[in-house]
């Protein structure tokens, strides 16, 4: 995973504060619940982040013509993929 267990626990309460602060939410469930969620949330997106990469990855390797990972070709192949998977999953419009 990108970040720390105490990453993401910091950012569920920097997340909520704000939201709360700005009146974008109304809680009817406790802070902790919310939180619980929202933490819950952030990993499972980490976690497809990191599906998508290794299928990224799989797929530059897979080429006849190899690329330098770094490389600005490689880094141009990788973001036009990684992007190409973040659509078939519904992570960004096309």
């Amino acid at each position: 995973m990108m970040l720390s267990e105490d990453k993401i626990s910091h950012l569920t309460h920097v997340l909520l504060k704000q939201l709360m602060a700005h009146d974008l939410i109304d809680l009817i469930e406790d802070e902790s619940d919310v939180r619980r969620e929202i933490k819950r949330t952030i990993v499972s997106e980490l976690k497809v982040g990191e599906e998508i990469d290794e299928i990224v990855r799989k797929k530059l390797q897979s080429f006849s013509k190899k690329l330098i990972e770094g490389s600005p070709e490689w880094e141009v192949m990788y973001r036009k993929i990684f992007r190409e998977e973040e659509i078939k999953r519904g992570r960004a419009s096309g």
